[in-house]
């Protein structure tokens, strides 16, 4: 722990004493060397009683997986096997929708639900959510505005990764970027992996209806198909760990969050590996869309799985409080990874300590 950063360590502990903290890692790295890496309460929900959090504690952290699995598609166009500006169904003959590659990976495709009502157990079946999405109507014109594609985001980018590469989304990510750069997180988790994860709980109990938004608006349709995404039971449940969820289930810790955004800001080689081309890092970080988000009912900016803030920095938050970025204008990167399901209060404090150390 660096002691220019003290305050850091200092605001999450506060988070912690006062209870709006109850299970959380925290990196960052500054001018490319790790500068914090803390950890704090407990993996399960059992109050001081629980089990401590661990360096190596998984934990859910919702959309911040989206750019995540932006990324291994992402792969594929910078080896010059999919084309940023081609249709999707050149790579997915059934997917009716007249959506590019491009407008998939910036959430103006006009997916942004699952059009099939869908209980809980449908996670599991690939084939049965892709399906859906290939026949379904766009909710508008693609191009013309945007709306985060909440649960829908993973299938669409995955299927396509999926019928280029053979590989599934999650075997993808292990093998291609996780394994080689040594970053600790994935999409549908081995047993063994699962045991290390961190159960998922409520700040407080009216969390869920407050993340679903209005009952039958766009935003609750996006992020309430199919059942259970804000479910405990559904959450920490062997099932929504073990599966490929791409939009909302990466399962992660904050290092290897931290280290992600190392590698791409560093114009995609960490370590000495070089896992993209500076070209295709500079495409992904460069606003796609600026205007109306139809889902977060706000304006937005949104890269190609990421979203653009006006300081220069781009990543993304998840529901619940995790989040990570990169700040190119003050060399850092930034990786919360929560348990404690509530809003991103936290994540603005911290990151307004880190602000005033540099």
């Amino acid at each position: 722990m660096h002691a220019r950063f003290a305050p850091v360590r200092d605001c999450f502990h506060d988070l912690l004493t006062s209870g709006r903290e109850t299970g959380a890692s925290l990196v960052i790295w500054y001018d490319g060397q790790p500068v914090v890496d803390l950890i704090g309460g407990t993996r399960t929900a059992a109050g001081s009683d629980g089990e401590p959090w661990r360096p190596d504690t998984l934990v859910n952290v919702y959309s911040v997986g989206k750019p995540v699995a932006a990324l291994c598609l992402l792969m594929l166009v910078d080896r010059g096997q999919v084309d940023l500006d081609a249709p999707v169904d050149r790579y997915w003959p059934e997917f009716r929708t007249p959506a590019t590659v491009r407008q998939v990976l910036s959430h103006t495709a006009g997916l942004p639900a699952f059009p099939v009502p869908r209980p809980a157990t449908a996670i599991a079946d690939w084939t049965l959510l892709t399906s859906d999405l290939a026949a379904a109507d766009p909710e508008w014109s693609p191009g013309s505005v945007a709306g985060e594609h909440a649960w829908t985001y993973g299938h669409l980018v995955g299927e396509v990764v999926r019928r280029v590469d053979g590989r599934s989304v999650g075997r993808f990510l292990a093998e291609e970027i996780a394994g080689r750069w040594q970053l600790d997180l994935g999409f549908g988790l081995a047993d063994a992996d699962q045991r290390r994860c961190a159960d998922l709980r409520y700040g407080d109990p009216g969390w869920p209806v407050r993340a679903l938004g209005e009952p039958g608006s766009l935003r609750a349709r996006a992020m309430g198909n199919p059942a259970g995404g804000q479910d405990l039971a559904v959450l920490n449940s062997p099932l929504w760990r073990g599966t490929e969820m791409p939009a909302v289930n990466l399962h992660a810790t904050a290092r290897g969050l931290g280290r992600l955004y190392t590698g791409l800001l560093a114009g995609g080689v960490l370590d000495g590996v070089r896992l993209f081309s500076s070209e295709l890092v500079a495409e992904a970080a460069r606003v796609q869309y600026d205007g109306p988000d139809l889902v977060l009912n706000r304006a937005a900016y949104w890269t190609l799985g990421m979203q653009w803030e006006p300081d220069g920095s781009w990543g993304m938050g998840g529901l619940g409080g995790s989040s990570a970025w990169a700040d190119p204008e003050r060399g850092y990167t930034f990786a919360y990874a929560t348990a404690h399901l509530a809003e991103h209060d936290r994540v603005d404090e911290l990151a307004e300590v880190l602000h005033s150390c540099l």
